[in-house]
């Protein structure tokens, strides 16, 4: 699900400009907030488990279960409250990750390979949750 365009969206952007405003404007300040929470995660997932950043001669299959393998690991590290530096580093909420402008351009670009149907579906339901937040 994209975030609304021509709206602020990056979390530099609330930060410097204040709180957000609107349904769009809060939205997008969700879905960045959200983003990157994920990020962090993926972030120290690959940090820890190199494999997980070349992948490609391993067929889909074997990729899955790596993926499985390494979040498994990474959870049973995570429940037993092993202090890491990895984890602590990426358990800040300012960390600046180096790849906004390339996810910003991987949003655009997946944009345009969902069929028409898909994209209204997506935007209806984008605009159910902005919605809740007024």
């Amino acid at each position: 699900m994209a975030p609304y365009r021509h709206v602020r969206y990056w979390l530099n952007d609330f930060r410097s400009g204040g709180r957000a405003r609107g349904r769009e404007g809060i939205f997008n300040h969700y879905h960045s907030r959200t983003r990157n929470v994920i990020e962090r995660a993926f972030g120290v997932l690959k940090a820890h488990f190199p494999i997980l950043k070349r992948m490609s001669p391993y067929s889909f299959g074997m990729q899955r279960n790596i993926v499985i393998a390494c979040t498994t690991l990474h959870n049973f590290l995570r429940k037993l409250s092993i202090d890491d530096e990895l984890f602590l580093q990426y358990d800040d909420e300012d960390i600046q990750l180096d790849n906004d402008d390339a996810n910003q351009n991987q949003i655009l670009s997946t944009n345009n390979e969902f069929r028409r149907a898909d994209q209204v579906f997506m935007q209806q339901l984008r605009d159910q949750i902005a919605n809740q937040f007024l």
